[in-house]
C-alpha cells in the first residue's frame, strides 16, 4: 500500500496554525496557558471521550483492543522511567516517561485515521486511542506526579481527575442499556474541536514563552529515539505476531501501526503544565515531532504494510 504524502499535509498544516495561534496569544495577548491546561484535564477531555464511547457503543472485543494498548502504554512508560531515573533530573525524566507510553494518536492522528481508513477502521482506531489516553491521565499522570510529588499526593490527584469517571460511567450507560438522548450527544459534539484546537494552541502558547536556551538535545533525542523508533518497532513486532496467530483485518492492521508512527502527544505539554514539570522543554520535543511527521509517517506506514503484506 503506497501512501501520498501530500494526504497528510492538509491535517498538517491545520494543526501547525493552531500552534501557531497559540504563539501569537501568548505573545501578544499574553495569554496563560495553565488554566487551559486544567480545563482540557478537568473537563473537555473526560466530556469528549465520554461522546466518543457512547456514540461508538463498546463491545468486549473493542473494549480488549482498548485494554491491550493501556498495558502496552503503561509497560513502555514503566521500562522508560526505571531507565530515565538513572541519567536525567526528575521532573525531566518524569515528562520523558510520561511521554514514552503514549502519542498524539487525538490531535493529529485522528485527522489522518480519517484520511487512510473507512469509517469502520477510524471506529477501530478510536478504540486504540482511548486506551492510550486512559493510560495518560492513569499511569501516566502518577509517573508525572511522582517527579515532584509524593506516591500519596501523586495517586490523590488520579482520583480527582474526571476522565477515569467519564470512563466508567460510558461503560455503566452500555452496560444498564441507557438510551442517551440524541440532544446530549448534539450538545457534546462542540468538544472534540475544541479538545483539538486548545490541545495544539498550549504548544505553542508554552513555545510562545521561551527561548531556544531551553533545547535540551539530550531530552529531545530520548524523546525523538522512542517515539519514532521504540514504538514503530514495537507496533510492528504486535501487528506481525496478532497476524499470524489471530488474524488481523486490514484496518486493524493500518490502525494499530498508525498508533505508533504518531509525533510525541499534545499532551506532554498539558500535563507536565498541570503538575509544573519542565513544560518548555516537552513543548519544543512536541513540535519537533510534529514537524518530522509528514516525512516519518508516510515512510514507515509504506514500509510497515509492505513487511506485513498489505
Amino acid at each position: 500500500m503506497a501512501l501520498d504524502p501530500t494526504a497528510l499535509m492538509g491535517p498538517l498544516w491545520t494543526l501547525l496554525a493552531f500552534v501557531a495561534l497559540g504563539v501569537v496569544a501568548a505573545r501578544r495577548l499574553k495569554v496563560d496557558p495553565r488554566p487551559i491546561a486544567t480545563l482540557l484535564i478537568y473537563l473537555i477531555a473526560p466530556l469528549t471521550f465520554f461522546r466518543a464511547l457512547v456514540l461508538g457503543g463498546p463491545t468486549p472485543a473493542w473494549l480488549g483492543l482498548t485494554a491491550s494498548l493501556f498495558i502496552l502504554a503503561s509497560l513502555v512508560a514503566l521500562l522508560v522511567n526505571a531507565v530515565a531515573r538513572r541519567w536525567l533530573p526528575g521532573e525531566e525524566g518524569a515528562v520523558l516517561a510520561f511521554s514514552a507510553g503514549t502519542g498524539n494518536t487525538g490531535y493529529f492522528g485522528l485527522p489522518v485515521a480519517l484520511v487512510l481508513l473507512p469509517p469502520e477502521g477510524v471506529t477501530v482506531y478510536l478504540f486504540c486511542v482511548l486506551g492510550v489516553t486512559l493510560y495518560e491521565f492513569t499511569v501516566g499522570f502518577y509517573l508525572s506526579a511522582r517527579g515532584r510529588f509524593s506516591v500519596r499526593d501523586s495517586l490523590l490527584k488520579i482520583a480527582r481527575l474526571p476522565l477515569i469517571y467519564a470512563f466508567l460511567a460510558a461503560l455503566l450507560v452500555e452496560v444498564l442499556g441507557v438510551d442517551v438522548p440524541k440532544s446530549v450527544t448534539e450538545a457534546l459534539s462542540v468538544f472534540p474541536a475544541t479538545y483539538t484546537l486548545l490541545g495544539m494552541m498550549i504548544i505553542g502558547m508554552t513555545l510562545g514563552r521561551i527561548s531556544l536556551r531551553s533545547l535540551d538535545g539530550r531530552f529531545i533525542g530520548a524523546c525523538v529515539g522512542v517515539r519514532y523508533l521504540l514504538w514503530p518497532a514495537l507496533m510492528l513486532g504486535a501487528v506481525m505476531l496478532l497476524d499470524a496467530t489471530l488474524g488481523l483485518s486490514p484496518d486493524l492492521r493500518l490502525a494499530l501501526l498508525l498508533v505508533g508512527v504518531v509525533p510525541m502527544a499534545a499532551n506532554v505539554v498539558v500535563v507536565a503544565m498541570e503538575l509544573g514539570i519542565a513544560p518548555e522543554k516537552g513543548a519544543l520535543a512536541v513540535l519537533i515531532t510534529t514537524l518530522a511527521a509528514p516525512v516519518v509517517i508516510p515512510l514507515y506506514l509504506s514500509g510497515m504494510l509492505a513487511i506485513v503484506g498489505q
